[in-house]
């Protein structure tokens, strides 16, 4: 048994590491060519099929490219940034259950390891920022930290809403209490809260701005700080960059199916439980694409006003109403 977990763990890892990059590549061309429908034109079409090797090429031209470190940079943090970045997002999927068995590390604390995964993100990006010594990527550092400041507030009042209903921090056990018709997943569960869709919702919201993804993409925006904190980087500094944020979506929807969607369970039993997973897990990773290219950027301010005067009072109301009809009934 002792062998056996190493090896599996290993498998799992070189497994993950290989969805996230061959999701990472292909997700961009499916964001491009969603919005190239979105805005009335065609996307890539070029090289390939439909462009289906613009991946390929992109990849390709970015690995061949040299990391620059500027003038005047901390050149150590300004390489160990991207370093910190796809380590915890790959440690990540071993935590995941796609699946009853298909899952390497069943923690029964596996949502607060999670998200001690995540919160490398935002360092990451804040010392990319700050070690480059650019103006736009100290303002966007600064960014990052309001902005997760103001959003893991509402986020862990919402896990901790999950975690009142459920009664584990197990992943697998949290999908596993929600066996059975659709109606037992925790969206529809509306005798623990009647307004578990809203958490959802609010859950998506913190979700969208910690993966920096528009319209709360105030750490990137081009249009105001170039590329924020990425601007100094090239090559596969900044394609490392591109490749955590995919990931994190991922990992995003991932743990949404998870607490809100009933995990690898089938609403009609056809299809085997993973490809229900993942099913439900591309359907939220297109609504993200779609936000993105529908929305238009909020202004920063805006931004950490909804979280501390809407999203963080309508949570703490779900918590205190979850809590009160746990009790009750």
């Amino acid at each position: 048994m002792t062998t056996v977990e190493p090896i599996r763990l290993l498998l799992f890892l070189v497994g993950a590491a290989s969805f996230v990059g061959l999701n990472a590549a292909y997700l961009v061309w499916v964001e491009r060519k969603s919005a190239g429908r979105f805005q009335r034109r065609a996307g890539p079409t070029e090289v390939g099929y439909a462009g289906l090797l613009q991946p390929i090429a992109d990849a390709i031209k970015l690995m061949s490219k040299q990391l620059i470190v500027p003038p005047g940079a901390d050149r150590f943090l300004f390489r160990m940034a991207p370093v910190m970045m796809m380590p915890p997002a790959i440690m990540a999927f071993a935590i995941l259950p796609f699946s009853e068995h298909l899952v390497a590390i069943d923690f029964n604390v596996g949502l607060i390891a999670l998200f001690a995964f995540s919160s490398f993100n935002v360092i990451a990006v804040m010392l990319a920022g700050w070690s480059s010594r650019n103006k736009y990527g100290i303002i966007s550092a600064a960014r990052v930290v309001s902005q997760n400041v103001a959003y893991e507030i509402p986020m862990m009042l919402v896990i901790i809403t999950m975690l009142l209903v459920s009664g584990t921090l197990s992943l697998t056990g949290i999908v596993e209490q929600q066996a059975g018709a659709f109606w037992n997943w925790n969206l529809f569960n509306l005798a623990a809260n009647p307004l578990m869709p809203v958490t959802f919702i609010i859950f998506f919201i913190c979700m969208l701005s910690e993966t920096n993804r528009a319209p709360f993409d105030m750490a990137e925006a081009e249009s105001e700080l170039v590329a924020g904190a990425y601007t100094e980087y090239a090559g596969m500094g900044f394609g490392v960059f591109f490749m955590a944020e995919y990931a994190n979506i991922i990992i995003g929807c991932a743990l949404a199916v998870i607490l809100f969607f009933g995990g690898w369970h089938s609403p009609i039993g056809v299809f085997p439980g993973v490809i229900w997973f993942l099913l439900k897990l591309y359907l939220l990773i297109f609504i993200v694409i779609w936000v993105r290219w529908t929305f238009p950027r909020t202004q920063f301010y805006g931004l950490l006003n909804l979280s501390w005067k809407i999203l963080i009072p309508v949570t703490l109301f779900t918590f205190l109403l979850s809590s009160v009809m746990i009790k009750i009934f």
